[in-house]
């Protein structure tokens, strides 16, 4: 296999015949619940769930405890093309990324499980959609990173999601320095004494454990969020299995790397090209089964492999237990 770099010119025939749908109404309303003793900012706690499931956090008491990893490639000869289209149509720098958080975020509104977290050894159903990522505001060893959050709607197309997403990149990488909400906070608490530092740093895991973090740190917080994402693509790399972090709740870290082709023989002994991109995933085994993980992660491919579906909003969104 070797790294593909082609032209938007080789786009195929399927891509040329992409319609964007007009304006769709919502199909996403939220189930109208009392907040209960136990439930946090973030999300409800989870009460219906069978005993076993309540029992692992007791069992695994931290994330890294519970980390199981995945790896899978996905066909994404359909999904080139289409982000191809989505470029000439004026979209600017459309790519698979888009497409990926778009799939992910049609997965959970579909396997709402995989939008759980475990807090205080307790399970939850978080009350939106939140995916963080780390990015460079210049492709240099020298540039620093940042981290951004952008949430989103169950029922969102990839068209909004693009919006979206872009909307909160840009917002960083034009501000003068790469200061997001989070490097604010951040460099605050860096330029304490350590003594204090450590001090702090103990109360933000209490107060986590709890659930009574402020909202306001919630909000800029990479370690709070359904999914965070890295592209070992954008680097020229294969994908890592990228640990998931004690402190926060987030349950699945996903990575994905190069685009790469191979060739197959068909029936004949003919030969064709597909492309292919590798993922690797770590998750936090403890808010759902084997078979569900299993499910989503079938769906999630599906999506990727079929775009144009994503720029529909989906029938309807399944809502997590109580």
């Amino acid at each position: 296999m070797s790294e593909i770099n082609e032209t938007a010119g080789n786009v195929s025939e399927k891509a040329a015949e992409i319609r964007v749908p007009e304006e769709q109404p919502r199909v996403y309303s939220p189930a109208k619940r009392k907040k209960r003793m136990g439930d946090r900012k973030d999300g409800r706690r989870l009460r219906s769930i069978p005993g076993m499931n309540k029992m692992m956090p007791f069992i695994m008491k931290n994330r890294s405890d519970g980390c199981n990893t995945y790896a899978d490639e996905f066909d994404v000869t359909d999904c080139d093309a289409f982000c191809k289209k989505m470029v000439r149509s004026g979209r600017q720098n459309f790519s698979f990324l888009h497409v990926m958080l778009a799939a992910y975020v049609r997965t959970a509104s579909q396997r709402p499980g995989i939008n759980r977290f475990i807090s205080g050894q307790r399970v939850y159903s978080r009350n939106n959609i939140e995916v963080c990522m780390t990015i460079k505001k210049e492709m240099k060893l020298s540039s620093p990173d940042t981290a951004i959050k952008v949430e989103f709607q169950p029922d969102d197309t990839i068209l909004e999601i693009y919006d979206k997403f872009n909307a909160v990149v840009e917002a960083n990488k034009n501000s003068k320095e790469l200061d997001s909400d989070f490097d604010n906070v951040t460099n605050k608490l860096a330029s304490l004494p350590r003594p204090i530092l450590r001090f702090i740093t103990r109360m933000l895991f209490w107060l986590d454990y709890h659930g009574w973090l402020p909202a306001s740190l919630l909000k800029v917080s990479p370690f709070h969020g359904s999914m965070i994402i890295t592209s070992m693509g954008s680097l020229g790399i294969r994908p890592i299995y990228h640990h998931i972090y004690d402190f926060g709740n987030l349950p699945i870290f996903l990575a994905y790397g190069v685009k790469r082709k191979r060739t197959h023989f068909g029936p004949e002994g003919k030969p064709y090209t597909r492309k292919y991109i590798e993922i690797k995933a770590v998750t936090d085994e403890r808010i759902c089964d084997g078979y569900y993980y299993a499910s989503a992660f079938k769906m999630l491919r599906s999506y990727v492999e079929n775009p144009e579906s994503l720029l529909k909003r989906p029938e309807k969104v399944n809502e997590d237990v109580d």
